[in-house]
């Protein structure tokens, strides 16, 4: 491009610019910014001691059969290897083990967006872009828990903020990056 040309090009932006008959342009301000996934969201530790007990089994530690387990109860393709990687990680005292201290510290910085947006997806089995107390129930019986569907559906409503009988993205967001309630 010639300089003529960049030249030319830049009066006629300058002219779009300041064109006094233009309808006045609304600045961007932080809510029109795109999330990125590396923004960190602080766990409660309390939280997160209780997803630990989840998933230890011996003596509170959690091991690589552990891990592999409930990967593959999600039906995570290569759960054995990313079991190993997943311990590998975390185990700074190489005993083989995750304990809870090597846990909190792969946590202690928080979880990053991606992490949450993941997490959503195991949930919302379907990928329609909504969880249902059916995938809720779902979801918990392969954590092991015993759930009622109509339990299910208590805990869909409490987090359906726009009252549609499912939770959207939107609402596991807030959900799950909302400061908890001190009991």
């Amino acid at each position: 491009m010639s300089h003529l040309s960049i030249l030319t090009f830049k009066y006629n932006l300058a002219k779009l610019r300041f064109k006094p008959d233009r309808p006045a342009v609304r600045l961007l301000s932080s809510k029109d910014r795109q999330p990125s996934d590396l923004t960190m969201y602080k766990l409660e530790d309390e939280e997160m001691r209780k997803v630990f007990n989840k998933i230890a089994g011996e003596r509170g530690r959690i091991s690589r059969a552990d891990l592999q387990a409930l990967l593959q109860r999600f039906d995570k393709p290569d759960a054995m290897g990313e079991a190993r990687r997943m311990i590998c990680a975390a185990d700074s005292n190489k005993d083989g083990y995750m304990d809870l201290d090597e846990f909190m510290e792969v946590h202690r910085n928080g979880v990053q967006l991606g992490d949450i947006r993941r997490a959503f997806f195991v949930f919302d089995q379907d990928r329609d872009g909504r969880i249902t107390a059916e995938e809720v129930m779902d979801v918990l019986l392969k954590l092991g828990e015993r759930c009622s569907l109509e339990d299910c559906r208590k805990m869909v409503k409490e987090i359906d903020r726009n009252h549609d009988g499912f939770v959207d993205m939107d609402d596991f967001m807030a959900m799950m990056t909302r400061p908890r309630k001190k009991a």
